[in-house]
């Protein structure tokens, strides 16, 4: 079951861009802020001085399915913004890098739940 809402407005992105706290890896950096509520939001933003706009989606479109298959695993109660970094080469833009820097941001920020053996 989806429990994760995208962030849609201008202000939304700001608070947490603002206030969230940040986390960096080799491709994508994340800003990850508490919220009070019981679900996630996502938010994701690739500047348009990176890559056209079909290369710009497929990127969300990898960050979203790398995102959806960590969602079961995160917490509740976050909102969090992914952020490709400016000295990305976008040919080397791989799933399963991707995949690795998510949990990496995700450990250091302590919001992945233990998993039960």
């Amino acid at each position: 079951m989806k429990k994760t809402e995208m962030l849609k407005k201008n202000y939304e992105f700001k608070n947490v861009l603002s206030k969230g706290k940040y986390y960096s890896a080799e491709i994508i950096e994340a800003f990850i802020l508490k919220n009070k509520k019981n679900k996630n939001y996502l938010g994701l933003a690739i500047s348009v001085k990176l890559a056209k706009a079909n290369k710009r989606n497929y990127i969300k479109r990898i960050l979203r399915e790398n995102y959806a298959l960590l969602e079961e695993r995160i917490e509740e109660g976050n909102s969090i913004v992914f952020l490709l970094k400016k000295k990305a080469k976008i040919e080397n833009i791989e799933f399963y890098k991707i995949k690795k820097d998510m949990e990496n941001i995700f450990d250091r920020a302590k919001i992945l739940k233990e998993e039960k053996i």
